[in-house]
Order: C-alpha cells, then structure tokens, then sequence
C-alpha cells in the first residue's frame, strides 16, 4: 500500500474521546517494549509519527492516526509492565477491553510479541480472549533482526505451538529495520479490511 498521508487525529481515555468512526480500524496491541511504535512507523514509512517511549508503561491512553483517508491506526497501550500500579493497569484493562468490544469500526487487531521472547501468560491470555469474542486479529513476532536465522525458526516453532497449535495460522516475521515482513502485514490487513466492507 502507498502511503500518501499518515497523521496524529487524537489520543483517548474514554470512548467519549474517540473520534468519530470515519475509516476501517486497526487496532495495535502489545506488550511495553514489544517494539509496537516502531512497527507502526515502519509499515506508514514515518520515522517518528509515533513516539516511542523509553518509559515502558508511560503511555496511558489509545492514540489514534488517520492513513491515507482510507484507514485509522489505533496505538493501544502497552501491557504487562510491573511498575505500573495495579489501578492504572485494572483501568487499562477495562479501556482496552472495551474499545476491542465495542468500536464498531474496528476490523481487525494486530497483536505484537517479540520474537526473542517466549509468549508470556499476558500474550496467551489476551490472544484466547480475542478468540473467544471472535475478535480477528493478526499475530506478527517483532525485532526479527536481533535473532539468526535458526534462533527465529527455533522461536517461530514456539509462538507458533502456543498460540495455534493445531489451528491454522501463523505469526508473521517482522523487522521494523529491515522491512522484513511488511509486505506480508499489509496483505494481511488489507485482506481483512476488504473481508470486513464486504460482510457489512
């Protein structure tokens, strides 16, 4: 996908705050330090569109980015972080609980691990959670490039046996320095926007 335009339209705590549903949605949802943002910038080819944070847990709120006037991005806050006090954590939880539930615009969620990383308690849970709703959702594994090739293939074999074991599907493979993967992400989220206007 070409991208034209890609800019900042709010950040929100509440669904009061969030803008008006215009465009197919796509929501990013990982852990603190998953390397979220930079994907972000990667696949809308910005460099800083979205800060990234060297404070894990600082962002508290969903930032939402036009793209194209074709689509919103919605940065989801990032999880799992101990500092953060259990309150702000419980309120998260109900936030993005909420807006993956009930923004009807909301097509599919891209959930990020990271590929060095074995899938914590948080990832699984919250993968089974999106299947259970029957949220759709695409799994991509992060920062490709930090690993050799047979550490991601022993890795990829893991994330792959976690969360889909003998379903269908798969993680796709990402580096935000390489652009490894990012043809294949686009596919993947066109595909469903495409599948979404097309069951309305």
């Amino acid at each position: 996908m070409k991208i034209v335009s890609a800019e900042f339209m709010t950040g929100a705590v509440s669904s009061r705050q969030y803008p008006t549903p215009m465009y197919p949605e796509l929501a990013f949802v990982g852990r603190s330090n998953v390397g979220k943002s930079s994907l972000i910038n990667s696949l809308l080819n910005r460099k800083k569109l979205v800060k990234t944070s060297q404070t894990p847990g600082k962002t508290q709120e969903i930032n939402f980015f036009k793209v194209n006037d074709d689509l919103i991005f919605a940065d989801l806050p990032g999880y799992g972080f101990a500092k953060v006090p259990a309150p702000v954590r419980n309120r998260w939880k109900k936030m993005i609980e909420s807006y993956l539930l009930k923004r009807k615009s909301l097509v599919a969620v891209v959930l990020i691990v990271d590929v060095r990383r074995s899938p914590s308690p948080l990832d699984i849970d919250l993968q089974r959670w999106l299947h259970a709703c029957g949220v759709e959702y695409i799994m991509v594994a992060t920062k490709a490039d930090k690993l050799s090739q047979s550490e991601i293939n022993k890795q990829v074999r893991e994330i792959n046996g976690t969360f889909f074991g003998e379903r269908e599907g798969e993680a796709i493979l990402y580096s935000s320095k390489s652009g490894r993967g990012k043809k294949e992400l686009w596919s993947r989220i066109l595909s469903q926007v495409e599948g979404h206007e097309a069951g309305k």
